[in-house]
């Protein structure tokens, strides 16, 4: 049971912080969240697990710093960041009003622009 939470614990704290490297914007409640599971992890595999098995808790520590960093390579040389990147552009203009001139004009502007090009 205790390795299971070890793992469960590992799997979240790594898909948290994805979520906040990749998908949120600046570091918030993901990223404090994916630490908090990471560092949760390997306390608990210190604390209850060390009885059973001496190395869980250094087991542990290794694989989450090496599935972080995994983790991390693999989205980042994958293309999952191209499939969720925008690849629009926008080639619009906006007329912009000249100091002076009445709102109201700004479409009949517009319209004597549009017919001389």
């Amino acid at each position: 049971m205790n390795i299971a939470i070890v793992v469960l614990l590992l799997v979240s704290g790594v898909l948290l912080l994805l979520a906040e490297m990749f998908l949120l914007p600046g570091f918030g409640i993901a990223g404090i969240s994916g630490f908090a599971c990471l560092a949760g992890s390997v306390v608990v595999a210190y604390m209850k697990l060390a009885p059973c098995y001496p190395w869980a808790g250094h087991a542990t520590l290794a694989a989450a710093l090496v599935l972080t960093g995994l983790a991390i390579y693999a989205f980042i040389r994958g293309h999952a960041i191209e499939k969720m990147a925008l690849k629009t552009e926008i080639d619009s203009k906006v007329e912009l009003a000249e100091p002076g001139k009445k709102i109201n004009n700004l479409k009949k502007d517009a319209e004597a622009q549009e017919q001389s090009k």
